[in-house]
């Protein structure tokens, strides 16, 4: 069964193999760690290459510019951004937005394609002579060269659910668009921050798996006209879960679902290989002590579940996948990053980072 918004026909597989090409060689890995730098560790040997101190305090999101030539750095001690040129990594633009009374709370955004401006989720908490006002969760926009936020819109009521600030971004190429993906998906003008569509299909939750980098966590593969990932829906009678592949045209609002098969309890999003042939997810089952968690291979071209294999799940965690697709790495939250072999889904090796990480990373080629 397929779905599309725009009522044209598809094919799948055609689709993600157009997807943007990415170098399989000397891809470095972006983490953060406390109290307030990157790390970055080479990919071939897990080795950590660099530290680099962000002024802004602790960082707990990244995201990758669609031309891969900054990395935009949000951090949490002192409502900051950083950006960083994807070349050097040196600090390009740093500022905080706290002041002595007005604290400012988000995880993560996107910026447009121009760099002027970024687009978040955000909460401000203002101090009074005898108390502390905390304002509803905004959508917010903040000029990169002002250094200062610049327009903030409440999010209506209708769409203000628990996991309104947790949602994935994404933009239009044109930036004219911005899709939040969560609970459901909802298209907004960058200008005035109006709906313009819902679309009832849901991003998967999965316990312990965090995704405060609104894009995706240890991302890789990126097209900018597209954003693929896995979706739930429900049948609108008995409400039965469904998880299938959703693909979004970001510039015409269009969309596809592919269902795979019945919804597990919670799941991870998708890390999809190189030649978009494989994907895989992580499934959990259970909580604390009876939590289950098991890697999942896709079939993408024939929309199927290939293999399975449990491992050792942590309390909170995050998926990534190597630069060449052959490796997949659990890691956030730990001291270390957990490597599996993607073909075997078994263990590999596991590199030590000496010190705490975040659950923001990222993976981009060179």
């Amino acid at each position: 069964m397929t779905h599309s918004r725009s009522g044209k026909p598809f094919r799948l597989a055609g689709l993600l193999l157009a997807a943007a090409p990415v170098a399989a060689s000397a891809a470095p890995i972006v983490m953060g760690t406390y109290p307030d730098k990157l790390f970055v560790v080479e990919e071939t040997t897990g080795k950590i290459a660099e530290h680099i101190k962000l002024d802004t305090g602790l960082p707990t999101s990244l995201r990758l510019s669609n031309d891969h030539k900054r990395i935009y750095v949000t951090t949490i001690t002192t409502g900051g951004i950083e950006v960083l040129d994807t070349a050097t990594r040196k600090v390009l633009n740093k500022f905080s937005l706290n002041t002595p009374t007005t604290k400012y709370r988000f995880t993560g955004g996107v910026p447009d394609p121009t760099g002027k401006y970024f687009y978040t989720i955000m909460m401000t908490i203002d101090k009074a002579v005898d108390r502390y006002k905390v304002s509803k969760w905004q959508y917010a926009t903040i000029d990169l060269a002002q250094k200062k936020v610049v327009k903030t819109v409440d999010i209506p009521d209708e769409d203000n659910t628990l996991n309104a600030a947790r949602a994935n971004m994404m933009i239009s190429p044109d930036g004219k668009l911005l899709y939040l993906f969560r609970d459901k998906v909802v298209i907004l003008n960058t200008s005035d921050f109006k709906a313009v569509d819902h679309i009832d299909i849901a991003k998967p939750e999965g316990a312990g798996l965090e995704n405060t980098s609104f894009g995706g966590g240890v991302e890789l593969l990126r097209n900018n006209d597209e954003y693929v990932s896995l979706f739930t829906a429900a049948d609108p009678y008995i409400h039965n879960k469904i998880f299938g592949i959703g693909r979004f045209k970001l510039a015409s609002k269009t969309f596809d679902f592919t269902p795979i098969g019945p919804a597990p309890y919670q799941m991870a999003g998708l890390q999809v290989t190189p030649d978009g042939k494989d994907g895989y997810t992580v499934t959990t089952q259970g909580t604390t002590g009876n939590k289950r968690c098991e890697f999942w291979h896709f079939d993408i071209a024939n929309n199927k579940v290939v293999d399975k294999a449990e491992f050792p799940c942590r309390s909170r965690f995050q998926l990534g996948m190597s630069s060449d697709g052959k490796k997949l790495y659990i890691y956030g939250a730990s001291y270390d990053i957990e490597v599996y072999d993607a073909k075997t889904l078994k263990w590999d090796k596991t590199w030590n980072l000496e010190a705490d990480a975040t659950m923001a990373g990222l993976v981009y080629a060179q």
